[in-house]
């Protein structure tokens, strides 16, 4: 009996080694890029046969010493839906191909804002049948090495059931190219919350780079299992030290109670994710509680709990009675409370929050943070206790570089596609000033690594945020990464959705993805597809100074320059002298060029437009309703001019 258990477990093995292999991106649903050459590669034995047969084509290759294999299918025209078959030892018949138009769609947070999280979700959702779309959603993974296949992922066909998860500015970017070419859409959605651009860059690219090769030889290439336990221990010490007790989930159901006690527990200011504090960046599960003193008149009355936004997910306790729960990290939490639930003197309000990747914590507008009792409110905003009782023993995707490049990136290479769409940044502006630096790194690293030439580029600048009340007074970090990308436009082949007029000062994730998506859209039938129509702003030339005016010409003015509310008055731009102090400025367009002046400023040698993190104030568009992107004239040395990136250890 032990024999023939032997015997077969041998067959298995040998039946397993046999099998061809292919990268999760070739499975049932996939779009193949048109007019260019497709890339087909796997994995099976050593020395094995392999053909590769699609439409009309057959085409074999043997493996090498190693197994693997790749063939180069012709180019193929728009159209399907098709089989791949692969046949080696074993065949695989890959179902539903099309052959249209694909993009990769990356960067961060706003990227990655799925459908879902849409005010008018509802609607697009039932406008969303089209399964010329098709999305394949990158699963979010690291990697101290360069990874050879993904986590996981799959093709997704765009219908009401699929939609919820699509990427919002890749979806509606694909609804307009898509409506447009008439011919397939296939969007590659690989992004990750918060991440900075150097964690997307490939080992080599920074060892090439006189910037960064000093940074990188000084980097190992990390054995995430030990880096894991490092960083384990790390965290664990820190929270002891912060809490000054031990990081145990131990008890912690009596948390919620209000007889509990927590005098021992140290205070954090909310609302403020625990990322700008003293708690740093963890995830996991952290409780945090509110003592609050009411009137007898205040406890009788009908009241809702509003606790602003949690970051990820909430389950929140009034005097030990749960109210709510919500594991939509930026919705506001709104908890109408029972009656009988409030009581004169002390109560409390005790919210377990379970924060997944990202940010972490209470975070929004102190406004938004209170008990209403219809005709008065009771504040929350302040400090409130907290306990760490739980890490999600997780590496930051920016504790070292390409960590995500890796992961998410390295794995796609070689497939084909038109271009990549990147909406990335609000990491970065702490050293907006290297991103003129870094960014362009990256966009020549995928280039370089993906061997299909100079490939479209298409990036949003950043929208409105006010982060750190930055201006041209006190210097705009925001303003600064803004130039950064917009200096990128040198590069070939690369084109900027500027966002200034559909942002949120008060949020960093605005919801207005349509038109992201739209924007970029027209930069690509502009650019790619020959469709030729304005696809941007005016963008800053040149200045002159006569008297006490400076006058500025524009690039991409269209069929002319304007305001939001077509007048002859622009609004956001500064004005400064030889010491530098910025003024408020009369800015008059006139035969489609600027003419900036201000009475406190005689001798004017310098202009801003838009410098600021909030920068909703500035309405200069050309007539096709393409805003300007922020600018300034002079060369004076930014506030992040010195920041450089650093290993996170």
């Amino acid at each position: 009996m032990k024999k023939n258990l032997v015997f077969l477990f041998l067959i298995c093995g040998i039946i397993a080694n046999a099998n061809v292999r292919l990268p999760l991106l070739f499975s049932d649903g996939m779009v193949l890029q048109r007019n260019k050459p497709i890339p087909v590669w796997g994995w099976a034995d050593a020395n094995e046969k392999i053909t590769v047969h699609f439409n009309k084509q057959t085409k074999s290759i043997t493996t090498d010493a190693t197994g693997k294999w790749m063939v180069q299918l012709d180019s193929e025209k728009a159209g399907g839906p098709f089989e791949l078959t692969i046949t080696g030892k074993n065949k695989i018949v890959i179902k539903d191909v099309l052959v249209g138009e694909v993009w990769i769609c990356s960067g961060q947070s706003n990227m990655e804002f799925q459908m879902y999280k849409l005010p008018d979700f509802e609607i697009e959702k039932e406008q969303a049948n089209n399964p010329m779309i098709r999305h394949f959603g990158v699963a979010q993974d690291l990697s101290g090495t360069p990874k050879e296949d993904l986590k996981a992922g799959k093709w997704a066909v765009a219908n009401k059931e699929n939609i919820k998860d699509f990427t919002a500015v890749g979806y509606f970017f694909a609804k307009k190219i898509q409506s447009e070419l008439k011919i397939p859409i296939g969007i590659i959605n690989t992004s990750w919350g918060g991440t900075c651009v150097e964690t997307w860059t490939s080992r080599e690219a920074f060892e090439k780079s006189t910037e960064f090769k000093d940074m990188i030889a000084n980097v190992p290439q990390v054995d995430m299992d030990a880096v894991f336990e490092t960083y384990k221990k790390s965290l664990l010490d820190n929270i002891k030290k912060i809490q000054g007790f031990e990081v145990t989930d131990a008890n912690q159901d009596q948390f919620k109670n209000p007889d509990f006690k927590d005098a021992n527990w140290p205070e954090i200011k909310v609302p403020s994710l625990w990322e700008n504090q003293q708690i740093g960046n963890i995830d996991g599960i952290v409780w945090m509680r509110k003592t609050i003193t009411l009137t007898a008149e205040q406890a009788k009355k009908e009241a809702v709990l509003y606790l602003s936004k949690i970051d990820d997910e909430d389950q929140t306790y009034v005097n030990g009675v749960q109210v709510g729960t919500n594991n939509i990290w930026d919705a506001k939490r709104v908890y109408k409370i029972p009656a009988g639930v409030l009581k004169e003197g002390s109560n409390v309000v005790a919210v377990k929050i379970t924060d997944y990747s990202g940010g972490g914590g209470i975070y929004g507008e102190a406004s938004d943070l209170k008990i209403d009792f219809k005709d008065s409110n009771m504040p929350l905003e302040g400090l409130w206790k907290f306990n760490v009782v739980q890490l999600k023993m997780a590496v930051s995707p920016n504790s070292y570089p390409s960590l995500l490049y890796n992961a998410m990136v390295n794995p796609l290479i070689p497939y084909a596609f038109q271009g990549v769409l990147w909406y990335q940044g609000e990491a970065n502006v702490w050293r907006a000033n290297q991103y003129k630096k870094a960014f362009p790194l990256l966009i020549t690293d995928w280039r370089t690594k993906w061997k299909q030439g100079d490939f479209p580029f298409y990036f949003v600048q950043l929208s409105t945020f006010n982060e750190f009340n930055g201006n041209s007074k006190n210097g705009s970090r925001w303003a600064e990464l803004r130039e950064a990308q917009t200096q990128t436009l040198q590069l070939p082949n690369t084109g900027m959705a500027v966002t200034t007029d559909i942002g949120n000062a008060k949020d960093i994730h605005p919801t207005n993805k349509q038109d992201v998506g739209k924007r970029l859209a027209a930069i690509a039938l502009n650019n790619s597809y020959g469709k030729k129509m304005i696809s941007s702003g005016p963008t800053y030339k040149s200045s002159e100074i006569k008297g006490n005016q400076i006058i500025l010409t524009f690039d991409n003015i269209g069929s002319g320059l304007t305001s939001a509310n077509a007048t002859e008055n622009a609004k956001g731009f500064e004005i400064a002298g030889a010491d530098k102090i910025f003024y408020a400025a009369k800015a008059i367009i006139k035969n489609n060029k600027v003419i900036v002046s201000s009475e406190k400023v005689p001798n004017p040698i310098a202009v801003h437009y838009g410098w600021a993190d909030d920068d909703t104030e500035i309405n200069l568009f050309n007539k096709e309703k393409f805003p300007a992107s922020p600018f300034r004239t002079d060369d004076w040395e930014p506030i992040t001019a010195n920041e450089k990136y650093q290993v996170s250890k």
